[in-house]
């Protein structure tokens, strides 16, 4: 794809999540920040700080994701780049809210109401392939035990990234709902 091509997709796809009614009735998202492989991610991340949702991004450490809270604008522009070329919370940043922790001790402010994916491919039906450590398979379950349950799940896609089939194994975790950009 062309960066042309990347840019006018992604685009066309944070318009459709932010006029997307789970996305409207969420309160607490997760976000991935995006590669340049990935649909760009950078302005649904405005919108969450203009609308005044609480915003959380994955913290990779070893075979763990953690989804930890982001405050301001200016807190991502501050956070370093890792070894990948995205930005993340250090490893040594034990100040910032958990997602998990806070749905488990906090249950009245609850977990995260929506998690917006990425992956390298993605059938309709919701079936995706991620970069193959299971990362988001493994959070979802550990959400699904919370008394807040399991969040709502929608993945971005570019047209290119959607197959007719993607062979699934009994511990991964079906997307909700898919968005991407008709051919």
């Amino acid at each position: 794809m062309t960066e042309e091509e990347k840019h006018r997709q992604s685009e066309l796809l944070t318009q459709r999540l932010i006029s997307n009614p789970k996305y409207q009735a969420s309160k607490q998202v997760s976000l991935y920040l995006s590669f340049s492989n990935e649909v760009a991610t950078e302005g649904i991340l405005r919108h969450i700080f203009q609308s005044g949702k609480r915003v959380f991004i994955p913290r990779y450490v070893g075979d763990k994701m953690d989804m930890l809270r982001l405050l301001s604008q200016e807190d991502y522009d501050s956070l370093p780049l890792t070894k990948w070329h995205i930005k993340q919370p250090p490893d040594d940043d034990n100040t910032r809210e958990d997602a998990l922790l806070t749905a488990y001790f906090f249950p009245p402010l609850g977990g995260l109401d929506l998690i917006i994916m990425p992956g390298l491919g993605f059938t309709p039906e919701g079936h995706r392939i991620g970069r193959g450590k299971g990362y988001y398979d493994s959070y979802l379950k550990k959400c699904a035990v919370l008394p807040s349950g399991r969040p709502y799940t929608i993945a971005l896609a570019f047209s290119e990234q959607m197959c007719d089939h993607i062979p699934v194994s009994e511990h991964d975790m079906t997307v909700d709902e898919v968005l991407f950009v008709e051919k």
